[in-house]
């Protein structure tokens, strides 16, 4: 019969450290969106609008080292070779650099493509 009191005196004590857990976490959350709006933070963003986010042209340039002007299927496929396997994690490089340059190369293959696309149909 000794476990009972023990478990009551558990439960007594874990209840109580429920509720104040949970009248403390929301009022910690709204407190958090006050102090970022009053900070000029735009709390509509969400992490994964950040995540998600698709890097610009300029900057995948920048991260392949390539100019604009020499910007070919060519150049963008050497940069990426170099650079992805300068970086590789065996080498000692970052999964996250070679994800950038991976997604770097995406974007500009995209815009290449895209833009043959629009040559061939202004000969037309």
């Amino acid at each position: 019969m000794a476990p009972l009191p023990l478990g009551r005196i558990i439960a007594q004590l874990i209840v109580p450290l429920i509720a104040v857990i949970a009248r403390a976490v929301p009022a910690a959350y709204s407190q958090a969106l006050q102090n970022a709006r009053r900070n000029g933070v735009d709390a509509t963003k969400t992490a994964s609008d950040l995540i998600n986010r698709q890097i610009s042209k300029s900057e995948a340039l920048q991260i392949l080292n390539l100019p604009e002007a020499e910007m070919t299927a060519e150049a963008v496929e050497k940069q990426f070779k170099k650079y992805f396997a300068d970086n590789a994690i065996e080498r000692g490089g970052s999964f996250y650099v070679q994800s950038k340059i991976y997604r770097a190369k995406e974007l500009l293959d995209d815009y290449l493509k895209e833009k043959r696309a629009e040559d061939k149909q202004e000969k037309q």
